[in-house]
Order: structure tokens, then C-alpha cells, then sequence
């Protein structure tokens, strides 16, 4: 260690005009009220495309007080900023922008504010009330914008969030950078939103401050990429703590319970239960049957993906152990039992958990894609048919409803397209070299956000790529995944049956086949066991936009249908757990543990 108490570190991007004066001024400052010899300049070159680096090294070479650290690459401010700092010496940890908008009569106060009067973060600002800097326009109403919604959605008590022009006590800091997240802009505003949060003596103090040079400001990716850090950030901070599963349960029931009684303003509930009634037992006996025909082919699909992954297992076993985790998806939330499974065939055969989450992963992304693509397909086809989704049939059901029924279909729509959308694209990166899906992100926002979006769906990809490889074992269990959403869909129209429904065959099929997709894409939604309720009411509303069926049959017929395939799931999992001598209990806890072990060693396959 030398006898440096304080690193100055200045961010450097294209800086070939004003780097050398810049660090000559910080020099001259810090040598006005520090000793000689008790501090440095770094200069975080972060992949220049000038003579920045140029200059840089001369001056190093020159000065031993300056340092350069170059990278090829561009690292983001954020980025570039952790790298110097920690390669820094001095106990006082700062950094400013280079353009030396901020005036430097203010650094001694900023040093000191750490150095001497005991604060662990000081920062400047350009915004304290009665000290306001007036700014163009635009940057001005972007600032505003900015660090109100930092303010008022993460609880911040400061004014200006990004100054360039703060210092940190070294301890302080780097505890702070464990949980940092951001590399680019955003790395200012979270730095500061921890420290705060984390109960670290934060100090905010006026400075003069001139804008040097031309805005930057790009609205849309602003918005988006430093709108969707806040939000992240919030999520993390305010939503993330409190999600456990005694809270996500009774939000879950909560909803559910809500939802039932708003209903209730608008259906008569001994109407529902009398259609429930009058549907045709041996006609529902024969949708119960037909929808158990579908379990031996979902472990045959698991049979599959294995083979894929260089595992042999037999389908009776691979079918059991889906069995019992969609039965424990249905006693606990956010599909929590999926990850049964993979505990499951680890502990009766000895397949690794980062093989049993990854199928895992690749069953789920075949099932959104076929899901998204029968959705879609079908409202192509409703079109095709020429039924006129704008009007919407709704007065022959009682009226009163066609604005929520044509705003139901919109949604789901909207909801239909964007995953097939999605999908498609994540389905076309992985027969591809390039990802597809980060070119088409980056072109909306440069945002580190979007670099963690990308890499999410990067792991998809890889998950699809693993069967993609293989033409036939796409084929093979692209052609299962569709059989297995056509026997559910199929169960449904069967169900309708039994209510004894008068609608055209070719219109019954079709609502049927799009309410249940966009059924099951609403139970993607993690907010109730089963997605018990989040099916039944958009399958109810779709049926009910697109069809003259009532209300009450509507809603009567979701319920039976969920119910129904909610029973077999139950009854097939008890058995599976017998024949497998299971316990859900221990499989739950067994299985919540690998995933948090598995995650917290950086293993992929377990964030989706």
C-alpha cells in the first residue's frame, strides 16, 4: 500500500480534447489542500476511439501521480468506474466528469465530506431547493422527470441523483458495488438509492454547475432503459423481500376471493351452479378420459428431451414424476413444483439437477410455443371464418358486457400476438448464428437492462438449441408438444359438450382452441396456486366475447374444465407418489433447496 489517501478517478470516452487539461486542473485542485504525495488521478479510459489513450499513457508515463487503465472494449461508466476504483489506492474514493461541468471550488468540500467529517458517500447537486441550476430545455424536463420518479417510486430523500461529482468512503463503497447491478448511467442513481437504503451517512450539498457541449438525451432510450432500471431497482428493493410463499399464497387467495365477489355484482351465482348441475356426467367422464390420454405423452416428450440431454429413462417413470410436480405446481405458487421434477429424477436416477432443471426449461419453452402459436393460429382463423371480432356477438348474451368482451379480446390479442412474436424470434436466434433477439433489443435501448432481458432470453435459446440441433428431435417434440395442448383444447370443447352449448361445431372448435390457449397463458401469471381463477376468467371472457353462450354457462364451463383437469393431475400425482414413495412435502423443500443452491452458484438453467 503507499500513503495515498485519496482517488480521483475520471471517466474518459473520446476525451482527446479535453483529457489533458482536465487532469492538469485536478492535479493543481487536490495539491491546494492535500499533502504531496496523498493522492492519485486514474484515468478509466473506456474504449476510446481517439487519441484518449494516446494522451493518457503519455501522461502516466510523465506524471507519477497519474494512472491509465485501458480497455478495448466499452465497459459503461458504471463499468469503467468499478475497474479503476478497484485498482485505486487511496482510502477516499472520487469521481467527476471530465468536462468539468461542476465547478472544482467545490472538490475540497466533497473530499472532506468523506475524508474528514465522517460521511461514507457525498455527493454534489444540482437541484437543492433555492439552489436550482437553470439547464436547456430538454436535459432540464428529462432531469425533472427523472429524479421525481427516483424520489417518489424508490423512496430517495435526495434531489440529483446524477451529478458527476461524488465521493465514497472505500469500505462503504465496495460493500455497496456487491449488490450494484447497472454497469452504464443507472450505476450513479442505484449506488446512491443503496446507500441510502442500507443506512450509510449520505451527504447532498449544493454545487455551480455549467453543462459543457451538446445533450445526449435520447427519449425513447431513456424511457425505456432508465424507466425500466428504476423499475427493476424497486422490484429488488421494495417487492422482491417480501415475496415468500405464505405472502404470494394469500395474494393469490386474496385475488381470487376479490375476483369471485366482483363477479357476483353481475352473474347470479346459483345461476352458475345450476349450469353446473345440469351438465351431462357421462359426457364429462368421457373429457376426464380424454384428457388423461394426454399424460402418457407428456412423458413421452420427457423421454425426449432426456435422450437429448444423454439420458435413457422409461416413460412410465418420466410420466409419474410429471405427475407428482404438477400436482405440486398445484399447492404451490409461482409454479414452485416444477422444480420437484428435477429433484425427483436426481433422487431416483441420479440425473444432476443442472440437467433436470435445463429440461425443464426446454419443456416449458415448447409449451409457450405452441401455446402462442394455437392461440395465434386460431384468431387467424376466426378471421378467415369471417367472424367479426369487432362487433362481437354479445348482445344475444344478456348485453351489458360488449365493452369488457371486446376489450377481452384485445388484450388477449395483444397478448396471442406477442408471444408468438417473441417466440418466433427465440425460435429463429437458436436455428441461427447470430442472437436475434439482443440485435433486435439493442436497436430500442443501449441500456445494461436490456443486456440482462437479452440474456434471458440468451438461455432459452440455448435450451431450444439443445433440441433445435437435432431435426428430428425438433420435429419429434414440437409434434408431441402440439398433440398434448390438442387433447387439453380437445377436453374443453368436450366439457362445452356436456353443457349441451347450440353454437356452430366450427365456431365452438376455434373459441375453444383460443380461450384455452390464452387460458393457459394467463396461468403463467404467478399469482395463485394452479393459476386457479386466472384461467377461469380469461377463458370465460374470450367465450363469452366471441360467442352467444351466457355468462354463467361460460364461467360454469371454465370451472368444470379447470376442475376436471385439475383432478386427474391430483389423483394421477397421489398415485405417482405411492408407486414412487414421494413425499411432496420433502420433494418441495428437497427441491427449493437445490434451486436456491444451484442459483446462488450462478447456474442459469434455474432463472427463468
Amino acid at each position: 500500500m503507499t500513503d495515498r489517501e485519496v482517488s480521483v478517478v475520471l471517466p474518459a470516452y473520446n476525451e482527446a480534447e479535453t483529457i489533458e487539461g482536465t487532469v492538469d486542473v485536478t492535479l493543481g485542485t487536490l495539491g491546494a489542500f492535500l499533502p504531496a504525495g496523498s493522492f492519485e488521478v486514474l484515468i478509466a479510459e473506456d474504449g476510446c476511439t481517439d487519441r484518449t489513450p494516446e494522451i493518457a499513457t503519455r501522461m502516466a508515463r510523465e506524471d507519477g501521480r497519474v494512472r491509465h487503465f485501458h480497455s478495448d472494449e466499452r465497459l459503461g461508466r458504471g463499468g469503467a468506474l468499478e475497474r479503476a476504483f478497484e485498482a485505486a489506492d487511496g482510502e477516499v474514493l472520487v469521481y467527476f466528469d471530465t468536462d468539468l461541468a461542476t465547478d472544482m471550488t467545490y472538490l475540497e468540500a466533497l473530499v472532506e465530506s468523506v475524508r474528514s467529517e465522517g460521511y461514507d458517500v457525498a455527493t454534489g447537486s444540482r437541484r437543492i431547493p433555492g439552489k436550482r441550476q437553470e439547464r436547456e430545455p430538454e436535459r432540464g424536463v428529462a432531469s425533472t422527470g427523472y429524479n421525481a420518479l427516483v424520489r417518489t417510486v424508490l423512496r430517495s430523500s435526495l434531489y440529483d441523483h446524477q451529478c458527476g461529482f461524488k465521493a465514497f468512503d472505500r469500505d462503504a463503497l465496495f460493500e455497496l458495488l456487491e449488490d450494484v447491478e447497472d454497469d452504464h448511467w443507472f450505476w450513479d442513481t442505484e449506488v446512491l438509492v443503496r446507500a441510502q437504503r442500507a443506512g450509510y451517512a449520505v451527504k447532498e450539498f449544493p454545487v455551480d454547475w455549467e453543462p459543457k457541449g451538446d445533450t445526449t438525451v435520447d427519449l425513447v432510450r431513456d424511457v425505456l432503459g432508465m424507466g425500466s432500471q428504476i423499475g427493476r431497482l424497486w422490484w429488488q428493493l421494495s417487492v422482491r423481500p417480501r415475496i415468500d410463499r405464505r405472502t404470494t399464497t394469500a395474494a393469490g387467495t386474496a385475488l381470487i376471493v376479490l375476483a369471485l365477489a366482483l363477479m357476483t355484482l353481475y352473474l347470479d351465482p346459483t345461476e352458475v351452479l345450476a349450469a353446473i348441475r345440469g351438465a351431462d356426467p357421462a359426457v364429462l367422464a368421457v373429457a376426464a378420459g380424454i384428457y388423461l390420454a394426454s399424460w402418457p405423452l407428456r412423458g413421452l416428450r420427457y423421454r425426449d428431451i432426456l435422450s437429448e440431454l444423454g439420458y435413457r429413462e422409461r416413460v412410465g417413470f418420466l410420466t409419474g414424476a410429471i405427475f407428482v410436480s404438477q400436482t405440486g405446481n398445484l399447492v404451490v405458487p409461482a409454479r414452485g413444483g416444477d422444480a420437484i421434477r428435477a429433484y425427483i429424477v436426481k433422487a431416483r436416477r441420479g440425473i444432476p439437477y443442472p440437467s433436470g432443471f435445463a429440461s425443464l426449461a426446454i419443456e416449458r419453452v415448447f409449451d409457450l410455443l405452441t401455446i402462442a402459436a394455437l392461440a395465434g393460429a386460431t384468431l387467424v382463423g376466426l378471421a378467415l371464418a369471417g367472424v367479426d371480432v369487432a362487433a362481437l356477438r354479445t348482445a344475444e348474451a344478456g348485453g351489458g358486457v360488449g365493452e369488457s368482451g371486446r376489450t377481452a379480446v384485445l388484450v388477449a390479442g395483444g397478448v396471442g400476438a406477442a408471444a408468438i412474436g417473441a417466440m418466433a424470434l427465440i425460435a429463429a436466434t437458436a436455428r441461427s448464428d447470430r442472437n436475434l433477439v439482443r440485435g433486435a433489443l439493442t436497436r430500442v435501448s443501449d441500456d445494461s437492462y436490456v443486456e440482462y432481458v437479452a440474456a434471458v432470453a440468451e438461455r432459452f435459446v440455448a435450451d431450444v438449441q439443445t433440441v433445435a440441433e437435432d431435426r428430428r428431435a425438433f420435429a419429434v417434440v414440437g409434434l408431441s408438444s402440439l398433440l398434448i395442448w390438442g387433447i387439453d383444447i380437445l377436453t374443453a370443447i368436450v366439457v362445452f359438450a356436456a353443457f349441451g352449448v347450440s353454437v356452430p361445431p366450427a365456431l365452438l372448435v376455434a373459441v375453444g382452441f383460443f380461450a384455452v390457449a390464452i387460458g393457459n397463458l394467463a396461468k403463467v401469471l404467478p399469482l395463485s396456486p394452479g393459476g386457479i381463477g386466472l384461467y377461469e376468467g380469461a377463458f370465460t371472457l374470450i367465450v363469452v366475447a366471441l360467442t352467444p353462450i351466457a355468462w354463467p354457462t361460460a364461467l360454469a364451463a371454465a370451472v368444470v374444465d379447470h376442475a376436471l383437469k385439475n383432478a386427474v393431475t391430483v389423483v394421477g400425482g397421489v398415485a405417482s407418489m405411492l408407486r414412487l414413495n414421494v413425499s411432496l412435502a420433502t420433494a418441495v423443500e428437497e427441491s427449493r433447496e437445490a434451486g436456491e443452491a444451484r442459483e446462488a452458484e450462478g447456474d442459469p438453467a434455474v432463472r427463468e
